[in-house]
């Protein structure tokens, strides 16, 4: 059938552009505005692929599949916000987001044009761009990354690029029309008890595709010039890390054998500092295929080997003392080593109790941050440290990884004009921005925290009239801040702020992008579960509605469970009503214009031991659904007999589940969801256990299990091309056919070309649409929308 598309009001909405982002430049003074299509068009995501080794490579690009278009740059002032457009070059496309040089003098971006990706490098001075002579890159294998959106270069300190260059390997090897013989595979004695991933290598020809697409050169590049220095030989490099003095670069290369079991990055490997010659200087891993880590542990050998960002030239990397298992008992977890090169005889620095998960550098040299995870307590805590007397380490930061309340914030990070990325300072204080979650709405901070008293003191707060947050130092004197503030009927813009005086500057003035549902009226709502467990979320009502008429409407409830250890965490409110209520992609608000009132992120907590949480999943689910709607009718809100349920992924799973465990419900759209659990029988979500320890509970929260329990209406949507681990779309297909077989009523939608998310144009407004008139058939219209007619 061909595509659909929504009410005209909503497509009308749905069309708005994207509102720009800013990337600052780390000299100050100067950003980016970076335009983009969140929904490119369907065209887009048709380009032919290879699906190698978990990565999605486009073999015409030699790069990775593109999932968002970018479309324009601008370059602004932030003093005074004058603008200056950047001419982007014609007949390609923006490739990914843009990396500033770390002293600001240049950017520089990627193109897709037809014969590959180009690089090219921009004047923020003049807004103009050049193309870096006839080079042509290759990002198929780069990891993503915070810092620079997972391009494949690499900004040096003299300037200069470290670039992943696209080499001509003439044809890539033909799919043989005959097969050559059947796909064979062999186990004896391995215990690969890893999650089930999509995607991977399962021929010979794919390994030798894999090698074609993966294999680049390395190359140092000058921007002025555009002359390409190749270092090193031919090989498929996924990371070239330049050390902070620029004279080194850690490479991790993979090599065969490859593996059929699980995603690239834990394919044989090395891991390697070079000169930049290309000679080696010092080995760090050789790392075999890694498909036997334990479930929720990490790989033995060298891990997270990065530069130590205050040294010249330091490699840091952890080791596991516990095999890589988190069940095993260990007075310490993990080992950190370092090696300073070019020395070839790595030091021991510490041993950390639990699983190291981070290191920050601060700006001293050997001073820095780490952050541990425990997996029992389910708990993170980060310690300040003196590498030159590491057992005076302070615990800084120790917190449930559920706590919203307490969240001191995450370090704020500067890029230095060495390139290398290190804590903010002001001398013994550190600067923490944070959500600010409180009782009544997030409220977002920046703070310093003095590493050796451990005061805080408060820079900015964002006011409770409005949603704000922290994006970064206007410059490096961090005498100005820039924020992005909104409001229900202010959206969102950026601003200049000098915290000692509260003086702002609104330096953006991007315009609502739908105006005709701008203000409406959204509340969080507050309400407690059988248990007593205190419950939230948020309500939204439809334009037009006034509570006091007495008029009820239908309702729709999005929701998506959340493990907690204990109560008072899992009753924490999230979110702010202050926000602007931007309608993208296809988020169930869109009910809204349709009349319906929408509980947005309805708690829907599961508690207990971690060990054992899923015992009790339908019952906590079912009893925060009831509570959900015992709120709504007492509000006043909801007509009882009209309200769906609906959820993406581990929401769409619960969808699927209480569909099939309560009569609550009159209609359920259930997206990209994992419904038999048989089939992750490794684990899912958070669960511990294997389907062999328990197969009574993953049979029991199988939705598939009790599909003849489903009679109320379900649509099920699904991406053609899923890659995330478990939700594969033949879990709608089988729930599908499970309630087509036991006489319910149900639909079922596979979106081409789609993954996990719905990215292209019309998978975004078909899925709107197949909602709309689900749940405008099978619940009812809203009087609101009788009322217009």
């Amino acid at each position: 059938m061909p595509y659909k598309l929504p009410p005209p009001d909503i497509l009308e909405a749905a069309e708005a552009p994207a509102a720009p982002f800013l990337q600052i430049s780390p000299a100050g003074g100067r950003a980016l505005v970076v335009e983009y299509q969140m929904h490119p068009p369907i065209e887009v995501l048709s380009r032919p692929l290879h699906k190698l080794g978990g990565a999605r490579i486009d073999p015409s690009l030699k790069g990775r599949e593109r999932q968002i278009t970018f479309t324009g740059l601008g370059l602004l002032t932030l003093d005074g916000g004058d603008s200056l457009r950047v001419k982007l070059p014609t007949g390609g496309s923006l490739g990914r987001v843009p990396v500033w040089s770390p002293n600001g003098a240049r950017f520089a971006f990627t193109v897709d044009a037809d014969d590959g990706i180009e690089l090219w490098i921009g004047d923020p001075e003049t807004g103009r761009v050049t193309r870096l002579g006839d080079l042509l890159i290759n990002d198929a294998l780069v990891p993503m990354r915070f810092s620079d959106d997972g391009q494949a270069f690499r900004w040096l300190p003299d300037g200069s690029l470290l670039v992943h260059l696209a080499v001509d390997q003439g044809p890539p090897p033909a799919t043989p029309e005959v097969p050559s013989g059947p796909r064979v595979e062999d186990t004896a004695g391995k215990r690969s008890q890893m999650a089930t991933f999509q995607d991977l290598l399962t021929t010979p020809l794919d390994e030798d595709l894999f090698e074609h697409f993966g294999t680049i050169q390395l190359a140092i590049v000058d921007p002025s010039s555009g002359r390409a220095t190749e270092i090193g030989p031919r090989g498929i490099y996924t990371e070239a890390e330049p050390s902070p003095s620029g004279e080194y670069i850690l490479v991790t290369e993979l090599h065969r054998p490859f593996s059929y079991r699980v995603r690239y990055e834990h394919f044989s490997r090395t891991v390697k500092v070079w000169d930049r010659a290309g000679e080696i200087v010092a080995p760090i891993a050789d790392l075999p295929v890694s498909d036997e880590i334990p479930r929720h542990g990490v790989h033995t050998g060298p891990r997270r080997a990065h530069w130590q960002e205050n040294r010249p030239s330091s490699v840091v990397w952890a080791e596991a003392l516990d095999g890589g298992d988190p069940t095993q008992p260990a007075e310490f977890r993990d080992r950190v080593m370092r090696l300073e090169i070019p020395s070839v005889e790595p030091e021991h620095l510490l041993d950390i109790k639990h699983r190291v998960v981070a290191w920050q550098w601060l700006e001293a040299v050997d001073e820095g941050l780490y952050t541990e995870w425990d997996r029992d307590r389910r708990w993170r805590s980060t310690h300040h440290i003196d590498l030159t007397a590491p057992e005076k380490a302070q615990k800084i930061i120790d917190i449930s990884m559920n706590e919203r309340y307490g969240d001191p914030g995450w370090p704020v990070t500067d890029v230095r004009p060495d390139g290398s990325r290190v804590v903010a300072q002001d001398r013994s204080r550190i600067f923490l921005a944070g959500q600010g979650q409180t009782p009544e709405r997030a409220l977002p901070f920046l703070r310093t925290l003095d590493l050796f008293t451990l005061d805080a003191e408060e820079l900015f707060r964002c006011d409770d009239d409005f949603y704000e947050s922290f994006v970064g130092f206007a410059s490096p004197a961090r005498d100005r801040i820039i924020t992005r503030r909104e409001a229900p009927t202010e959206t969102t813009n950026y601003f200049l702020i000098e915290p000692g005086t509260g003086e702002r500057e609104q330096i953006t003035h991007f315009p609502d992008p739908h105006p005709q549902i701008t203000g409406v009226d959204k509340r969080i709502v507050r309400y407690r579960r059988e248990d007593g467990v205190e419950l939230s979320a948020m309500l939204y009502l439809p334009p037009g509605y006034r509570p006091d008429n007495g008029e009820r409407l239908p309702v729709l409830i999005w929701a998506y469970p959340l493990d907690y250890s204990d109560p008072d965490t899992a009753g924490q409110v999230m979110g702010s009503d202050r926000a602007f209520t931007r309608l993208r992609g296809a988020t169930p608000l869109w009910m809204l214009m349709r009349g319906w009132a929408v509980l947005m992120d309805a708690k829907m907590p599961i508690i207990g031991d971690p060990e054992t949480m899923n015992d009790t999943f339908i019952e906590q689910v079912v009893d925060a659904a009831k509570a959900a709607v015992d709120a709504l009718d007492e509000l006043g809100v909801a007509d009882r007999e009209r309200v769906a349920v609906s959820g993406h992924s581990y929401g769409g799973f619960m969808t699927a589940s209480l569909m099939a465990h309560t009569d609550l419900f009159a209609a359920g759209v259930a997206r990209s969801g994992a419904y038999n659990r048989s089939l992750t029988p490794f684990g899912f979500q958070t669960e511990r256990r294997n389907y062999w320890e328990v197969p009574h509970i993953y049979q029991r929260v199988s939705p598939f299990t009790y599909a003849h329990q489903i009679t109320a209406p379900l649509l099920l949507i699904h991406g053609e091309d899923d890659a995330n681990s478990g939700t594969f779309p033949v879990q709608s297909e089988r729930l599908f056919q499970a309630i087509q077989g036991n006489g319910g009523t149900a639909r079922l939608v596979i979106l081409p070309k789609e993954g996990h998310s719905y990215r292209a144009r019309e998978s975004v407004l078909h899925a709107i649409a197949e909602t709309v008139e689900w749940l405008e058939t099978h619940v009812g219209t809203s009087p609101l929308t009788k009322n217009k007619a």
